[in-house]
């Protein structure tokens, strides 16, 4: 498995983890309204991003298996987004993503803190995100998040790594 640009070869592929609802029912999106095309203009779009950095899990065969994305880029830090087909879960991926993306952030980026959120009620996500010893912070006294309603933040669970300073 590897990290690589999206292409358009993905989108069939994106679209199908789009329409199956036991992955997106607890997403913010509402991806059950998108197309294959809405899929091959985010993949057109992403090749220029300079705020966002989306890229490709693939298997040893090239074969899309997800995305896993850095959104919001500043100076200082970036949201994290995963998701991946039904197809690859419980195979790695998701752990091996996560991890490769993170590293590319604190390490290639620079950055100082990398974020996200799930919905409580997303089982499977907080599982992981405990079970890999990710730790939840105290959104409350954060004036960074970006994009989200009063609503959202406060129903969500914040989760963040940030960069080890060695002293």
């Amino acid at each position: 498995m590897k990290l690589r640009k999206l292409k358009q070869q993905d989108a069939p592929f994106m679209f199908e983890w789009m329409q199956d609802e036991s992955i997106v029912e607890n997403l913010q999106a509402n991806f059950a309204e998108k197309t294959v095309e809405d899929c091959e203009r985010f993949i057109d779009a992403s090749e220029n991003d300079q705020s966002d950095m989306h890229l490709a899990i693939v298997d040893e065969n090239d074969i899309y298996m997800g995305t896993v994305s850095l959104k919001h880029i500043t100076d200082i830090d970036a949201e994290f987004a995963i998701t991946i087909r039904n197809v690859a879960m419980g195979k790695g991926y998701s752990k091996y993503a996560m991890e490769e993306i993170i590293r590319i952030g604190l390490e290639e980026l620079n950055l100082k803190r990398i974020f996200w959120c799930v919905s409580p009620d997303n089982k499977r996500a907080v599982r992981f995100y405990d079970k890999n010893g990710y730790q939840k912070f105290d959104v409350e006294k954060e004036s960074i998040i970006r994009g989200y309603t009063t609503d959202q933040i406060e129903k969500y669970l914040w989760y963040e790594v940030k960069k080890r300073v060695d002293v």
